[in-house]
């Protein structure tokens, strides 16, 4: 990271203490430091966004951890500059969290973030997440405003183990969202999505969560719904390649 970015960084507010344990506090508080000036002065982050940082970004991601079992395989795809996947990982180092993100600008952020943290447990993958389609699965695929639900079901459920289940930070239109894509949720064979909230008695509003499991862990429908229009078929990364794509994707 460059040292000759001198920008005002937001404070600690006394709700993060709530949510990060002692020795993962400064973590978070460094991350916040390089989004509001690196992320800023790479264009990661708007300028309007450095001052409420803890706010409306680093807080509400940190406590969809409450909704992550321990001990799991989690994806976050689209994560932009590490939201919520990084804050989950600081968070929760029991976790082995995959980032996902398929612009270089913004992967070589997270890989130098991953790198300053001494985050072992994050790996980054440059790539969309229907690379990874037949390839990996995971206990646990994140998002934070990456797409409505019917499109969000057909970048995540390939990637969810049949156990497993897609955990979603959404807003306000959830249940519009829900109903209408039914048709979809059923032609995946999901179960009923659940929502519920995150992060109550210490962030005021709490961070409202959706997560949609397997409604039959022993058929998985991502197989028979590959042909639908959200799940493009995709090539398979070359052997020992960790990326899962090297263009750049506008």
């Amino acid at each position: 990271m460059s040292d000759d970015v001198s920008r005002e960084t937001p404070s600690v507010p006394p709700e993060a203490r709530g949510v990060f344990a002692s020795d993962r506090l400064p973590l978070a508080e460094r991350y916040a430091e390089l989004l509001a000036t690196e992320g800023v002065v790479r264009g990661l982050i708007g300028p309007r966004e450095a001052p409420r940082l803890w706010d409306r970004h680093l807080l509400n991601s940190a406590v969809l951890a409450e909704a992550i079992p321990d001990g799991s395989t989690v994806c976050d795809i689209g994560t932009g500059a590490g939201l919520p996947g990084v804050v989950v990982a600081i968070a929760r180092p029991d976790l082995a969290v995959t980032l996902v993100e398929p612009l270089l600008r913004r992967t070589t952020f997270l890989d130098e973030v991953v790198a300053e943290l001494g985050l072992t447990h994050v790996r980054v993958v440059r790539g969309r997440a229907e690379e990874l389609h037949g390839i990996e699965t995971y206990d646990v695929v994140t998002s934070r405003a990456v797409a409505p639900l019917d499109r969000l079901l057909g970048w995540s459920m390939p990637l969810v183990a049949p156990t497993g289940a897609l955990v979603a930070m959404k807003g306000r239109s959830v249940h519009d969202e829900i109903a209408a894509s039914r048709a979809v949720l059923r032609r995946w064979r999901c179960g009923e999505p659940e929502v519920f909230e995150v992060g109550v008695g210490v962030l005021d509003p709490p961070t409202t969560v959706l997560r949609v499991p397997w409604a039959d862990p022993g058929r998985i429908g991502w197989p028979l719904a590959r042909g639908h229009r959200n799940t493009p078929p995709t090539k398979r990364p070359a052997r020992g390649d960790r990326r899962a794509t090297k263009r750049e994707v506008s």
